[in-house]
């Protein structure tokens, strides 16, 4: 065979018939979905930072981690006001959420100069607010200092926030003038009189009850000063440890 011949032969294995165009219908249509919202469109990101977030659970009486992602400070471009959101990684679900106020004091981890403990009246991360003792833990201390610094930022402006006149409660209308009372016959004079002893009476009772219910109220929970205390209680560099029997 010649050279000819065996390039011809050669091409012609190299050839491939043309497939006819066939087109197949999806079994199923998938609908386009919409924009996912995060409820983060009307918010502006102030701060931002990487960071691990502990709580502490009262029924084990230890901490244990929340999650670890980006912690976020989002100030409302309506109200203004300021909140704490953070997220897991991967996953996107959220572990803190609440807003920052002045009642919140970021106490130093002992043992720790890049972790801050701190209480919150009302988290919304599971839904209904609740209220928690959370730790926050940092990978050096200058992201620690500038957290602080955004969070205390965030305090006043929330302050400001609460105490402008917009915010106070609306005053209640003024009580209309009730129609003057039809004078009662001289023979109902009596049982009127007698009605008012009764519901004097009662209402001594009353404030009786309510005293002595107040005295049965117990104590707040988790005031600054027990947390600072459990702060000191924790382990160096680790999830922070609990201190309920130190303050027993």
């Amino acid at each position: 065979m010649s050279a000819e011949e065996h390039h011809n032969a050669a091409a012609g294995e190299d050839e491939v018939e043309a497939s006819p165009d066939v087109h197949f219908e999806p079994v199923m249509k998938l609908e386009q979905l919409d924009e996912i919202k995060t409820f983060e469109e009307d918010e502006d990101t102030i701060f931002k930072m990487r960071a691990k977030l502990f709580r502490f659970v009262k029924g084990d009486n230890e901490w244990k981690e929340r999650g670890t992602g980006d912690v976020k400070l989002l100030k409302h471009k309506v109200t203004g006001k300021i909140r704490v959101l953070m997220r897991r990684d991967k996953t996107h679900k959220i572990c803190a959420n609440h807003f920052v106020s002045n009642e919140m004091n970021l106490t130093p981890n002992v043992g720790s100069d890049r972790s801050w403990v701190y209480n919150v009246a009302a988290d919304f991360s599971e839904g209904a607010p609740t209220a928690e003792l959370l730790a926050i833990r940092f990978a050096n201390t200058e992201n620690a200092n500038k957290f602080k610094e955004a969070f205390e930022e965030a305090k006043v402006v929330n302050a400001k926030i609460s105490d402008s006149p917009s915010s106070a409660a609306p005053a209640e209308p003024a009580a209309s003038a009730e129609p003057a009372a039809h004078a009662e016959p001289a023979a109902h004079a009596e049982p009127a009189a007698a009605s008012a002893e009764h519901a004097a009476a009662h209402t001594e009772t009353a404030a009786e009850a309510a005293t002595e219910e107040a005295a049965h109220v117990p104590e707040p929970a988790a005031t600054a000063t027990e947390t600072a205390a459990l702060a000191e209680a924790a382990p160096a560099e680790t999830a922070p440890a609990e201190a309920e029997h130190k303050a027993e």
